[in-house]
């Protein structure tokens, strides 16, 4: 039990003690720093159920406080604000418990419940850009979170490797490619293939361009462009099952999924279930059945499928088009059953979806709860903005997207670059100083865009993501590694592993600052798997980071005369350590022993 729940428990009995009434929450808030103490309690919220003057009642609740809880050394009251000192030994106490504790802050998985959260989930006509690094960051940091509170979790994508994009890049491949392949190329598959996906555009542009200068409207032209016409049709030869076809297209997928597994090992992010979508455009055209004959949908004239939502403020949504062909939405719908029948101790799922498809996600969740899926009230759309630079938007078609091999690439020269000026690496190989520069290089990329509320957009700047000072990855870094070479010469201390502290020791205000700070770790890991947000844990890592440093410029740790005063700050400055470990794993940020 936390201080705050102990607290809690005796603020109520508090209340009742001295006013005979039932407390139903107690509200608390950090202390602020100009005032003594260290959990504050707000006396306001009590006035609809006790009456009085706020400061007197604080006032009582302290004094009963002091008398009734050893963990309570003292309290002041500012207006409505019960400042309460916890005791030294309190946390001494707190810090012996955790400090060998490799796993501190993580719940071991509980239950037979599982969720499962979507992300990635690429087109095969391109390389993974800007766009896909955001959702696959996001997607792998919360499934790790989850992981970390106590969930089992498994991770999965859709590949949409099927529909007219796809066509447009083995056509334009068939006509322009000259038998080219990622082999004779030198290029990975995936950028090969979007390169075609650009020659197509091209040469779809030209033929508009032709048509309107020999005298055809625009619209008309842009319709019946030859080359697309031929995408068109190659596209009903690939759903009519034609060899050549087909052939064609599991060949220049398998050079796209090459080059995207090459990708996603240099991110750093897995999956445990691939789902593919030339698998499931079929799926969920039976439930739309099912659900017309229960009455969760209806039949239009045409014979078009749809679901009114208006009742619920939404509007009318087709589930299947006059012709039987399903539309996206009857595909997600079949695809989350399926879900649930692969995995059947599935009972939520999380989709890391851009914010464009906010819509889209409120219909599908509305849809699986009507259809009767008690599954459906535990969904989940983890919505974020885009990504934009500095040089502006990005457009696939036209060959402009932020490659994300290049991107990291990039990052990985720019960490050089500041490294090098900083001037600390001499005695490091060239292989070492290599994986260095790509630690921190990915680290200041994964740590920028985690920071943020996944509902913001985001104007990512490369060189100030790799600044080694302020809320950045390679700052908390470079900490990381300052308490290694800390922890390296205090091996020469005997039993500085291995004892306990004395936890009748006096704490300096700093060590009791960290051991706060420490303290949070657990209930930060809980509130951001709750809100879906690895911002919570990259912030909370930042702020333990700069109590650290605190620490480090006002207290003497391995100068220390003291040998038990030196062990704990020794101990204390391993545990940070570890926590910022542990924080940056469910980020997927690795950290480096020296920098």
């Amino acid at each position: 039990m936390n201080i705050q729940e102990v607290l809690s428990d005796k603020v109520k009995e508090a209340i009742n003690s001295i006013f005979n009434v039932e407390l139903p929450t107690v509200e608390f808030q950090p202390t602020r720093k100009d005032f003594e103490g260290d959990v504050t309690v707000v006396v306001f919220p009590m006035l609809r159920f006790v009456k009085g003057n706020p400061e007197l009642i604080g006032k009582q609740v302290g004094e009963f406080l002091q008398n009734n809880v050893e963990e309570v050394s003292g309290f002041n009251v500012v207006k409505g604000f019960l400042n309460i000192v916890i005791s030294d030994t309190y946390y001494l106490g707190f810090f012996n418990k955790i400090k060998d504790k490799g796993d501190f802050g993580y719940t071991q998985e509980t239950g037979n419940e599982a969720v499962m959260v979507e992300y990635s989930s690429p087109n095969t006509n391109k390389p993974l850009h800007l766009g896909h690094i955001r959702n696959n960051l996001l997607g792998y940091s919360v499934a790790e979170i989850l992981k970390a509170s106590g969930r089992k979790v498994y991770k999965t994508q859709i590949i949409n490797d099927r529909g007219i994009h796809i066509c447009k890049s083995m056509l334009a491949w068939q006509r322009f490619g000259n038998g080219e392949t990622p082999e004779s190329s030198g290029l990975k598959g995936d950028k090969l293939v979007g390169n075609y996906y650009v020659a197509f555009d091209k040469a779809y542009k030209e033929e508009i361009a032709e048509m309107v200068a020999n005298g055809t409207d625009k619209e008309i032209a842009e319709k019946e462009a030859p080359i697309l016409i031929e995408a068109q049709k190659m596209l009903r030869k690939w759903e009519a099952g034609d060899d050549e076809v087909v052939d064609l297209w599991k060949r220049m997928n398998g050079w796209v999924y090459k080059g995207f597994d090459e990708t996603y090992k240099n991110l750093g992010v897995d999956f445990d279930q691939l789902y593919f979508e030339s698998d499931t455009y079929l799926l969920g055209k039976d439930v739309v059945a099912e659900g017309l004959e229960k009455g969760v949908f209806y039949k239009k004239e045409d014979g078009s499928v749809w679901i009114d939502l208006t009742d619920e403020g939404l509007d009318e949504k087709i589930v299947l088009r006059s012709d039987g062909t399903a539309v996206y939405m009857t595909q997600d719908i079949g695809t989350a059953i399926q879900r649930v029948k692969d995995y059947p101790d599935i009972t939520g799922m999380v989709y890391t979806v851009g914010n464009e498809q906010d819509y889209h996600f409120k219909v599908l969740f509305l849809i699986l709860k009507k259809l009767g899926f008690a599954w459906a009230e535990r969904l989940h759309h983890l919505s974020y903005g885009m990504v934009d630079l500095p040089s502006g938007k990005m457009k696939s078609r036209e060959g402009t997207v932020v490659d994300a091999d290049d991107l990291m690439d990039d990052m990985s020269q720019t960490a050089a670059t500041i490294s090098e000026e900083l001037g600390k690496l001499e005695d490091y190989s060239e292989t070492e100083k290599q994986e260095l520069y790509k630690m921190i290089g990915l680290g200041a990329l994964k740590y920028y865009i985690l920071k943020v509320d996944p509902k913001k957009r985001i104007l990512f700047d490369p060189e100030e993501s790799v600044d080694f000072q302020g809320n950045t990855g390679p700052f908390i870094q470079y900490t990381y590694a300052r308490i290694q070479s800390i922890l390296r010469k205090a091996n020469e201390i005997q039993d500085v592993w291995t004892t306990t502290v004395d936890s009748s020791m006096e704490l300096h205000l700093k060590e009791k600052e960290l051991l706060k700070q420490i303290q949070l770790f657990p209930e930060v890991i809980q509130l951001a798997a709750e809100n879906y947000s690895p911002a919570l844990i990259a912030n909370y890592t930042y702020d333990l980071v700069k109590e650290f440093n605190s620490f480090y410029q006002q207290v003497s740790i391995l100068g220390e005369s003291d040998v038990q005063r030196k062990i704990l700050r020794v101990q204390l400055s391993k545990k940070v350590g570890e926590v910022i470990q542990s924080a940056f794993l469910l980020l997927g940020i690795q950290v480096p022993e020296r920098m």
